[in-house]
């Protein structure tokens, strides 16, 4: 006990770092075991709000919310008031992901969350809010249980399958494309998962619409993509744009353009390129975090982003955040590669390799994981390692280059080390995380199981094999599988783990056309699971040496799927026309009316 008041004390010592900004009447502090401690020796709740640079509400509540002078009072009087950048700390912005942003979490000292409140809130009802917990101090909700025992089986069970399915359907808006709903969003994986099947109507009538829909939210001027749009339809954007973002609708657009071929698709791709170049690529080829919504904090930009470029710039540029995260570049790269699998346009895959060597040299762990920023007040954090190794692995599938997926493995390998959960299948998403205990969140475990099984496809390796099981463990048990309104990207990794990806070697040396021509068309095959090897014999066997190739004196490729391989294609047009025989056939997805 006496060891316990000592450790409390000299807590309490410890300075406190003051976030205050000028002109706001809240004295924030900074995210640490100290604002806990002094919370509780000075019996006081705890206000965390995570916050974003880009973020438009955000602005708005330090003007009009954290400006009152009755909420600032009781802020003073009886709370230990916190703030995190969501950005900094991708651990609580994925624990919190459902509540922002702002994001509003109330707890108390020992860390129990008492109340969760999502959005701009108003200072009347704020502090109303505020004067309700104070006299009940009790959570406003119990946490859901988790869940009593865990699948035994990383396989996805069919009668969750069938309502996974059923629900991608119910909340599809066939109408204006994207999900049902006020705030307008395209869900990437169930376009993707859509796109798994080219011979069903009802899924390519679903992947069409979230692409068109998607091309809405590209800024006609600079390029780029807006986060969402209000009011049920795709006329009312909200104008921040954000790195991970860009990358994940860019990933969308290329996968869309690998498989339709539409030209729109490609232009936004190009324009979504064009914008990452501009505005967000650092001077070391490594990518800023986001842009702001506003010209102004707190104003809405909305007669701003309907002017031309040269009026824009006469006014201002909206801010970026010029913080480098290993999280941004990693998934920006990672898009950038498949992009340039889709399209052939180098400059994308120019793009990709220097990002991603940038994050090599200046946020590689000694151990093989990577740090988030140049200097990180907690983790490591799951997220950067993930993102990286799935920047790696596009990499190698772009190049046939080995240098990637053996730093993939080693990534891999430090995932496996510190991010597993004991006594329990997943992963978590920190390291040495803070006040609050690190938890497993269900986009990381998804994301994860994916790469992970991927790698495993390429290298042979038993523990990538065994990283992706665990995590699927942890998604396919029922409670959590069927947690959310809509979840496909489910769907997409059970299928995964119970197949091998499409398989597509081109045996040749580097420095022969033909190879690498064969190779070229390889990377255009029309599906997002595939295993592309290059084989120069020079170099040794390949890494998963499990296929025979015969020798031929000149380059040939071969594509082996179910265990079974085709003859020799030496005709690069040859290799694509046996894509579009084999591809409806070998996917055991599907998309049917509930």
């Amino acid at each position: 006990m006496k060891k316990q008041l000592a450790a409390l004390w000299l807590a309490l010592l410890l300075p406190l770092t003051s976030l205050a900004a000028p002109g706001t009447l809240i004295d924030w502090q900074t995210y640490s075991p100290q604002a806990f401690a002094r919370a509780k020796a000075e019996n006081r709740l705890i206000l965390l709000e995570l916050e974003a640079v880009w973020c438009h509400w955000c602005h708005v509540m330090d003007e009009k919310t954290w400006n009152d002078p009755q909420v600032a009072a009781t802020m003073r009087q009886h709370f230990v008031a916190l703030r995190v950048d969501h950005d900094a700390r991708p651990d609580l912005a994925e624990r919190y992901r459902d509540y922002g942003w702002p994001a509003l979490i109330i707890l108390d000292g020992n860390g129990q969350e008492i109340v969760k409140r999502a959005g701009y809130i108003a200072p009347e009802p704020m502090q109303r809010l505020l004067t309700a917990v104070i006299r009940d101090p009790s959570p406003e909700r119990p946490e859901a249980a988790a869940p009593t025992s865990w699948a035994l089986s990383p396989l996805l069970g069919e009668a969750t399958a069938r309502q996974l399915e059923a629900r991608l359907v119910a909340t599809h808006d066939f109408a204006l494309g994207g999900l049902i709903g006020e705030q307008k969003v395209v869900d990437r994986d169930a376009t993707e998962y859509a796109l798994q099947q080219p011979k069903n109507p009802l899924a390519l009538a679903i992947a069409r619409s979230n692409l068109g829909a998607a091309r809405q939210l590209v800024d006609p001027v600079w390029g780029g993509i807006y986060q969402y749009s209000t009011g049920g339809n795709w006329a009312h954007p909200h104008f921040e744009k954000l790195g991970f973002i860009q990358a994940e609708y860019l990933r969308m657009f290329a996968l869309g353009y690998a498989a339709l071929k539409d030209p729109r698709d490609r232009e936004a791709i190009r324009q979504t390129h064009r914008y990452l170049r501009r505005f967000l690529k650092a001077p070391d080829g490594s990518f800023y975090t986001s842009q702001d919504a506003d010209l102004k904090p707190g104003e809405h930009a909305g007669d701003y982003f309907a002017l031309g470029d040269r009026q824009r710039q006469q006014l201002g540029v909206p801010k970026v955040d010029r913080h480098i995260y290993a999280r941004e570049n990693g998934l920006i790269a990672s898009a950038l590669a498949e992009a340039y699998m889709a399209t052939g346009d180098a400059g994308l895959l120019d793009d990709a390799i220097r990002a991603t060597k940038r994050m090599l040299a200046t946020r590689r762990l000694p151990d093989g994981g990577f740090s988030h920023g140049a200097k990180d007040s907690g983790g490591p954090y799951l997220a950067d390692s993930l993102a990286m190794l799935r920047s790696l692995l596009a990499l190698h599938s772009a190049t046939g280059d080995r240098l990637w997926l053996r730093e993939a493995g080693a990534t891999a390998g430090f995932i496996a080390r510190n991010f597993a959960r004991e006594n329990a299948p997943g992963y978590v998403g920190a390291v040495g995380s803070g006040p609050l205990p690190a938890v497993a969140t269900f986009d990381e475990n998804l994301a994860l199981a994916r790469a992970a099984n991927l790698l495993f496809h390429y290298s042979g390796e038993p523990l990538h094999r065994a990283l992706a099981e665990n995590a699927m463990r942890y998604l396919v048990t029922p409670e959590l599988a069927l947690s959310r309104i809509s979840d496909p990207g489910i769907l997409l990794a059970a299928h995964e783990l119970a197949s091998d990806p499409a398989h597509l070697t081109v045996v040749g040396q580097r420095d022969d056309p033909v190879a690498r021509k064969l190779f070229d068309s390889a990377m255009r095959w029309p599906t997002s699971y595939k295993r592309i090897e290059w084989w120069d014999r020079r170099d040794g066997p390949l890494t998963n040496a499990d296929v025979n190739y015969p020798k031929l004196s000149k380059a040939a490729a071969y594509v082996c799927t179910e265990g079974r391989c085709s003859r020799p294609v030496v005709d690069p047009a040859e290799l694509l026309s046996l894509a579009k025989e084999l591809q409806g056939e070998r996917t055991s997805a599907r998309v049917a009316k509930p």
